[in-house]
This record gives C-alpha cells, sequence and structure tokens, in this order.
C-alpha cells in the first residue's frame, strides 16, 4: 500500500482530484447570489428627528455671594452647610472690639465739638452787643461769627462719624439677604477676614433649588438651529436610567474661544421640584433643531458603503453618484435647510447600481430622503455579508450620548 502511494502516478492522480476540487469549491462560491454576498436593508417611512447634543453644569437661577464690607475676626458662626436661612437672619459675627472703640472715639469728638460750639456760640452773641455799642470793629464781630461757623460745622463732621462708626459696627454682624439654602461655607471661627479692594465671600446662598439653570456649551455648528422655547431633553449621572427635561431660556451672544473652538452658552430652565437635582452636577443635554413626519428614511449604513475594487459598477451603468433635484419643489420649500446629495447602491440584475439621492435632516442613525429614484420598500445595500465587521453599530463613527 505505502509503495502504491509512493508511485509517481498515485501522487498525480491525487493531484489533480484536489486541483479539482478546488476548481469545484471556486465555482460553488462564485454562484453564490448576490442576495446573500450583501446585506440589504429596505427603505422605510417613519418620524425622523435631528439634535444637537452638549455637556453644561446645573445651576442655581439665582445664587448670591455673601460677603464682608469691614474686616475683623470670625467670632461666632450661626449655620453651616446645607442650612436653610431666612431674609435677615444672622448668618456670622466678627470681633467688633476695634468697631466698639472706634465709635466711642467719634462720640467723644461729638461732645468735643458740642462744646466747642456753645463757646464759639457764646463769643458770637457777645461780639454783636458789643459791635452794636461800637466797643469792637467789625473785623472782630465777623471773626466771631466765622468761628461759630466753623465750630457748627466741626460738630456736624464728629456726628456723621458717629453714624459712619455706627454702620461699621452693624456690619460686623453678617445678615443673609435673601431666603435660600447656604450651598457654600468659606469661612470658620476665628478665621481673620480682611476687607481691602475685593470684598471676600463668606457664604453662598441659592434662593431657590426648586428651579435650576443648566449652563450649556454649544458649538457654533450647532447653535444655528436653537431657538428660545425649544424642549430640551437631558440626564445625569447621579440617575443614569431617568430622563429630565426643560426649555431653552436664552442663547447668549459672548462666545467662548478656547484652542480655537468656539462655543456659545445656552441657558436651560429646569424644574426641580423633588430637588434632586444638586448644583454643579453635569448635565448631557439634547435638543432636537428639526423634526420630520412620515419622512423616507435610509439607513446610513447604506450611505457610508463602498464597494471594493473588484465590486465597481461600469461607468454608465447607473447615475454618477450626484442627486438628482427632488421634483416636488413645494416639498423642499417647507424645510428650513438646503438638502445635499448621496450616494447608495441597490441590486440591479445581479449587479451593484448606484443611486442618486437628495438628503434632508439626520439623526446619526437615518436620514432623510428628500428626492430621488428610492421608494419606500426598495431594498439598498448597507454592507458585505461576508464582512465581519460590516455592522452599522461597528462602522458607525462615534457620536455624543444620545437620549
Amino acid at each position: 500500500m505505502k509503495k502504491i502511494l509512493r508511485s509517481p502516478v498515485a501522487l498525480l492522480l491525487l493531484a489533480v482530484v484536489l486541483v479539482g476540487t478546488g476548481v469545484v469549491a471556486y465555482r460553488q462560491l462564485g454562484a453564490i447570489a448576490p442576495e446573500q454576498q450583501y446585506r440589504l436593508e429596505g427603505i422605510a417611512k417613519g418620524d425622523l428627528s435631528q439634535t444637537v447634543s452638549a455637556n453644561g453644569t446645573i445651576n442655581p437661577v439665582s445664587l448670591v455671594n455673601v460677603g464682608t464690607q469691614v474686616s475683623g475676626t470670625v467670632k461666632k458662626l450661626y449655620v453651616d452647610f446645607n442650612s436653610k436661612v431666612e431674609k435677615g437672619q444672622v448668618l456670622l459675627e466678627l470681633d467688633d472690639a476695634l468697631l466698639a472703640a472706634q465709635q466711642k472715639q467719634s462720640q467723644a469728638n461729638v461732645l468735643s465739638a458740642a462744646a466747642s460750639l456753645d463757646l464759639a456760640s457764646a463769643n458770637e452773641a457777645r461780639m454783636r452787643n458789643l459791635y452794636a455799642q461800637e466797643y469792637v470793629s467789625r473785623q472782630e464781630f465777623d471773626t466771631a461769627v466765622q468761628a461759630k461757623k466753623a465750630a457748627d460745622a466741626q460738630l456736624k463732621l464728629a456726628r456723621a462719624a458717629v453714624e459712619k462708626d455706627k454702620a461699621n459696627l452693624s456690619y460686623s454682624v453678617i445678615r443673609s439677604p435673601v431666603s435660600g439654602v447656604v450651598v457654600d461655607r468659606a469661612v470658620d471661627v476665628g478665621q481673620t477676614v480682611a476687607a481691602s479692594l475685593q470684598t471676600p465671600t463668606l457664604f453662598k446662598i441659592a434662593q431657590d433649588l426648586s428651579e435650576m439653570q443648566i449652563d450649556a456649551s454649544f458649538a457654533e455648528a450647532d447653535v444655528g438651529g436653537i431657538r428660545i422655547g425649544q424642549t430640551a431633553r437631558f440626564s445625569v449621572d447621579a440617575f443614569p436610567n431617568r430622563s429630565f427635561q426643560g426649555t431653552v431660556r436664552q442663547v447668549r451672544l459672548n462666545p467662548t474661544t478656547l484652542q480655537n473652538v468656539v462655543t456659545y452658552d445656552v441657558v436651560i430652565d429646569v424644574d426641580n421640584p423633588e430637588q434632586i437635582l444638586m448644583p454643579g452636577m453635569t448635565a448631557y443635554v439634547s435638543i432636537a433643531v428639526a423634526e420630520r413626519k412620515d419622512a423616507l428614511l435610509v439607513p446610513n449604513a447604506a450611505l457610508r458603503f463602498k464597494p471594493a475594487n473588484g465590486e465597481q459598477p461600469k461607468k454608465g451603468a447607473a447615475t454618477n453618484g450626484v442627486g438628482p433635484k427632488p421634483k416636488d419643489e413645494k416639498y423642499l420649500s417647507g424645510h428650513p435647510r438646503d438638502a445635499f446629495s448621496g450616494k447608495v447602491y441597490v441590486l440591479k440584475d445581479g449587479k451593484l447600481a448606484p443611486v442618486g439621492v437628495s438628503l434632508g435632516i439626520t439623526d446619526n442613525r437615518n436620514t432623510e430622503i428628500l428626492g430621488g429614484e428610492l421608494k419606500a420598500g426598495d431594498q439598498v445595500v448597507v454592507g458585505n455579508a461576508h464582512a465581519a465587521n460590516s455592522t452599522p453599530s461597528s462602522s458607525s463613527p462615534p457620536r455624543m450620548r444620545m437620549f
């Protein structure tokens, strides 16, 4: 048996069998139907919504920074983080020893100025009588009158200093300017605060946590479709399985440029009746800027599909890939953005054929078809059946978090 296998004739016959088997297998592979070589998906009608997304920060609508107008050491502290306070409630007290001493000094100056005024008044009255009897000159009488006026002015100045020191003394007791919740406390008992050119911030009080706002930075390419009153949906990491809703209140005109990227602050009002949304949380915001009802939809995977070099259709087999203009011009006139062209592939007579289409809005999964030769129910190629990475999920580009 070993001799037969080692003979040249047996080896030749074995080679012929192997070659024949390969040819048969190759022909069988080549005979696979085109529908089995490509993955197909149908054109369908449905609703479509185009959204723009950005990250933002949740902030109180009204956040008051409480500071101090005088310097001193914190003597007593009456509130802490998350304390609910009422308007006029005492928050802390500063050491008022120096301020109280200054006020006493000013009060003493008032007494001294009052005594000087009494003396000047008496001199003026005496000079008036003597001047009437022509015992003193006019100059001496005028000097006495001027001395009385100066003493009166000094008394008023001393009294004003007392009022100033009284006000400074009252400033040593820090009171809440609004009713709300303390969200930040920047001082402790024994700490010295210095009020010089810039008022130091002692507390931050949120006036009402049941109403919040989101400050979201949208790119300049997306901000053009955002309008006041639009509904915004968002989520936060603290509640990943819950979706929240807000309303666009303002698109601020002041741009922010960072590394040549221009963004605009969009303010979104948010109701927070449960007060579960906290200041500083990161919000993942999504705003619907365009919507279509009963639109003709094509999968984005079909628009991204490109046949291999050996599968390229011959020139002139179909359209050249430039989408024809939609026949119904009235349909386009009602849309805010112009159509752009795209190309998809269909199977025609067992071969790939490109078809040009005019496209509208997209939600990163499907794209609206505004014009072309496709209709609902037509099958388009979305990938190769034998390609391991031809699924739409693996070929789709990364995008921002959708809601």
